[in-house]
């Protein structure tokens, strides 16, 4: 059985979403689970492909509205993220970047022109985004960043680099982050501008179904309509990380789920000592603790989407889904190994892919250490950042 339908789960859903979590879960089964495996293996990924069969769909920056955007609730999306993921970490996270960091970044604070140039082919999946936030020095602390924009006449210089980007190596558009003499500024840079190079990043072990790459930035002449003028201050990319950490937290649920049906399905058809492992209580009791933890996150999931589509999901709520569900999601996925066996290394099965992926999850967007900072401030008032 599905894991989710322990609690009837789908009884709190509105036919709609039900409708379009079935949609999507179809194009990832005859889409994604047929090849998935090769892909991961292969350290490749068929974005272009990938994007056009998603935009055809409105899965791309489905939860904005206009500009060819589908405006969907923000339950709507996270049950997206969830059958998405559920396919595999590095398809979703090409939704995420693509809609939750790139295409809403521009939505929020890109210009009317911006909007118009960009939205649509990127809705459509005929561009693709990518999101540059991250240096090789700065994770965990972007106000450090190392990446300059001066003003030369009327135009702007961008200098430095960025690391761990998904999507760069594709990508059309970056939206790049840059300390300027003013504050933090946001600039949306056409990646086939002089002095952009972007270089994938290889041996992976993880997500290794995603195009991730490394962003150079030398001395990148930009006109300041390249600038985007609703960004000011370090606030505007975190809004940025924000929105797309809620899409994690329901997405890692996917992971979770999937691995948890493997495990099912495998234990109620392998034989030991003459019966199926399912009859055994250990086993068992590893199976319910595990629904129970996936049923628990999906709820939180749905109570934050309730907030969200109310407009009253604050950051630090966000963090409390993110650390548990993300947290819980790989915990499930190394136990579900565990009944597998030795067959739970084999790409055969989903279990090793999704821990593999679950590992980079768990530390992007934000460490679990960084949310439990972000609720340790709320609950004392203090901050134990510096």
């Amino acid at each position: 059985m599905d894991p989710l339908e322990l609690l009837d789960l789908d009884g709190t859903l509105s036919a709609e979403d039900r409708d379009m979590r079935a949609v999507v879960r179809q194009v990832v089964d005859e889409r994604v689970r047929p090849h998935v495996a090769g892909w991961y293996e292969d350290g490749r990924v068929p974005v272009r492909e990938l994007a056009a069969e998603f935009g055809k769909l409105g899965l791309l920056g489905m939860h904005l509205t206009g500009y060819g955007c589908a405006g969907a609730t923000a339950t709507a999306y996270g049950l997206a993220c969830l059958e998405l993921e559920a396919g595999d970490s590095g398809v979703r996270s090409l939704v995420s970047v693509q809609g939750s960091l790139a295409m809403f970044a521009i939505h929020r604070y890109g210009s009317a022109e911006q909007r118009q140039r960009w939205l649509p082919p990127m809705a459509a999946g005929e561009a693709i985004g990518c999101f540059g936030l991250t240096e090789p020095d700065h994770g965990s602390d972007p106000a450090g960043m190392a990446t300059r924009a001066r003003r030369d006449g009327s135009d702007w210089v961008l200098s430095g680099g960025k690391m761990w980007i998904t999507n760069a190596p594709v990508a059309d558009v970056a939206v790049v982050w840059a300390r300027t003499d003013d504050g933090i500024r946001g600039f949306a840079v056409p990646m086939d501008t002089p002095g952009v190079t972007a270089r994938e990043i290889k041996h992976k072990m993880s997500l290794r179904a995603s195009s991730t790459g490394e962003i150079v930035l030398d001395d990148v002449r930009l006109p300041d309509d390249a600038r985007l003028p609703g960004a000011e201050g370090l606030k505007a990319p975190l809004s940025c990380l924000t929105e797309a950490r809620y899409g994690i937290i329901w997405g890692a649920l996917g992971a979770a789920r999937d691995c948890l049906t493997t495990a099912i399905d495998y234990a109620t058809s392998r034989e030991q000592f003459g019966r199926p492992i399912a009859g055994f209580q250990l086993t068992q009791a590893k199976l319910a603790d595990m629904a129970l933890e996936l049923q628990k996150g999906y709820l939180l999931a749905r109570h934050l989407g309730t907030l969200a589509d109310r407009g009253r999901l604050r950051p630090e709520q966000v963090s409390v889904g993110k650390l548990n569900n993300v947290r819980e999601a790989i915990a499930i996925a190394r136990q579900c190994r565990t009944i597998l066996g030795a067959n739970g290394i084999s790409a055969e099965y989903p279990v090793m892919r999704h821990a593999n992926n679950l590992e980079s999850v768990l530390t992007y967007e934000g460490t679990s250490e960084v949310h439990q900072l972000v609720i340790g401030q709320k609950l004392t008032g203090l901050s134990a950042f510096v």
